[in-house]
């Protein structure tokens, strides 16, 4: 019990690093400049996770669990130090890919010593206790978010976290006691640095495409091809390497596919609706910092009780796809409803749409993760699992990055619209070069005159319509892929199992995966 509460502490301060932001966004890029890049500090904490993810479990085979987890533990902390000292903009990038890249060790060895110290039977109450330090970082960290940063500043987000990583790194010191049998493994090292700098290329050219330069610049165009480039490369080593790190087999399967394409839509509306609905709620509606907080705790309560419910259902029936499709439907009303929100919008409008949302989200986020562990076969569990995960990842950080772009294209025509060219222009100046910054600022809001602050909180929600918008078609594109999954039967029996006789009982239930 010693050693899961250190586990739980370390997947609490990573879950509460997601949700405690969330809210302080806007407040820190109205001080910091760059609300033209607002996603880039989500999307450098989920680069690095995405980087690192995939090589943890590896490494933690060759060198042990506790060092590597411990070593997270520390590379998390520095980051977070760092991101609470921030100068600049693009400083508070960094640290959060320093973070990011921390959170990638936590967060997939948590898990796998779970498998070590405890047994088959058992693990799942464990695991269990592990999803309940998220849903309490779910539900206390956008409020205590918005709180921390209304009444202190943005800058004890992060540095709350250094005395829970000091107390999680004693913990572990003293109490971990993990056997460690040594594996032998081939690192996938040029398949990860490929997919790594394919997937950094395509976020730089989506962020900068019709902001920084036009979408025919030589700039974008040259990233997307360098892209292309890495992606080919990526394929020719995955194709030879021993151990890939995301094998290319497993994408013969239709089950596993269309599971993954499905399974990175919900990533990108989850976090979509985390990270610019305090956007919205802050710079159009005008709620503090607080209240924006505590309007996103609607959607993640409805989250985790439609998770727990949706288990149950699927361990009584053991059917899943319909639950799944009507999920996908409530979240897309939800969204739908969203892309129709303006300056009149309400907090109770802001939390019915937040709470289908919700509701959609349980349903499908674990879901996913189970259709691809049923149909994979015993060798295949882990590395099916890792790139589900994987797949995941990607998706929220393109996903971010195309919606953050649609948020920065959408604020250069629809200030326009309702500001006079001098007015942008001072505005511009005195805003780190991004109008909107004005109405997140309370002590720029406090001298700005009502005409001009009515006339920037109707920009922003014309802004922000196509990004809300694109949230429908990016959920149609999960019901699709998810219609075509094919509803295998429930495996009643685990992988693992003793003798032979269980064993070709499994194996004959398996579904093998390429």
């Amino acid at each position: 019990m010693t050693v899961f509460a250190g586990l739980m502490l370390g997947s609490l301060v990573a879950s509460l690093n997601m949700t405690l932001v969330a809210p302080a966004l806007p407040t820190i890029v109205a001080e910091l400049g760059g609300l033209a890049d607002y996603s880039w500090i989500p999307i450098s904490a989920m680069l690095a996770s995405t980087i690192v993810t995939p090589v943890a479990g590896k490494l933690s085979d060759i060198y042990g669990r506790k060092p590597l987890y411990m070593t997270g533990i520390v590379v998390f902390a520095i980051g977070s130090a760092l991101s609470g000292l921030a100068p600049g903009f693009w400083f508070l990038v960094f640290a959060r890919f320093v973070q990011g890249a921390g959170m990638g060790f936590i967060m997939p060895l948590s898990q796998a010593i779970i498998g070590d110290i405890i047994s088959p039977r058992e693990r799942g109450k464990y695991q269990g206790m592990m999803g309940a330090s998220f849903g309490v970082a779910s539900i206390v960290g956008p409020f205590a978010g918005g709180f921390i940063t209304e009444h202190f500043t943005w800058r004890w987000l992060f540095f709350v976290n250094l005395p829970i990583a000091v107390l999680t790194l004693v913990v572990i010191w003293f109490f971990m006691h993990v056997p460690n049998e040594r594996r032998k493994h081939a690192i996938d090292v040029w398949g990860s640095v490929t997919l790594s700098l394919a997937i950094a290329c395509t976020l730089l050219a989506t962020v900068w495409g019709g902001v920084q330069y036009p979408w025919i610049s030589w700039q974008v165009i040259g990233l997307y091809s360098v892209a292309a480039v890495l992606l080919a490369a990526f394929v020719g080593i995955e194709l030879r390497a021993p151990e890939p790190v995301l094998p290319l087999r497993l994408w013969k399967s239709s089950l596993f596919t269309f599971a993954n394409i499905a399974s990175a839509g919900v990533a990108m509306s989850m976090f979509g609706a985390i990270f610019f609905l305090p956007v919205f709620v802050q710079g159009v509606v005008g709620n503090s910092v607080t209240n924006s907080g505590a309007i996103l705790v609607p959607m993640l309560a409805a989250m985790i009780v439609t998770s727990v419910l949706g288990g149950q259902l699927i361990s009584r029936t053991g059917r899943y796809k319909m639950q799944l499709l009507l999920g996908l439907a409530v979240m897309g009303a939800g969204y739908f409803l969203l892309s129709t929100f303006d300056i009149n919008t309400t907090n109770q409008e802001v939390i019915v749409a937040m709470v289908l949302i919700g509701l959609g989200l349980g349903t499908s986020m674990q879901t996913y993760v189970l259709i691809v562990q049923n149909s994979a076969s015993r060798q295949d569990m882990a590395v099916a699992t890792s790139a589900t995960q994987l797949s995941r990842s990607i998706g929220a950080a393109v996903g971010l990055a195309i919606l953050g772009t649609l948020l920065s294209q959408g604020m250069a025509s629809s200030m326009a619209r309702y500001l006079p060219a001098s007015v942008l222009a001072k505005l511009e100046s005195s805003g780190g070069g991004a109008t909107a910054t004005a109405v997140f600022d309370p002590s720029q809001l406090a001298h700005l005159p009502p005409a001009v602050e009515l006339g920037i909180r109707h920009g922003l929600a014309d802004a922000l319509h196509p990004v809300f918008l694109a949230g429908v078609p990016i959920i149609a594109i999960s019901f699709l892929a998810t219609l075509f999954i094919r509803e295998l039967p429930l495996r009643q029996t685990a992988h693992v199992a003793a003798g032979r006789q269980a064993g070709a009982a499994a194996g004959a239930e398996d579904s093998p995966l390429g």
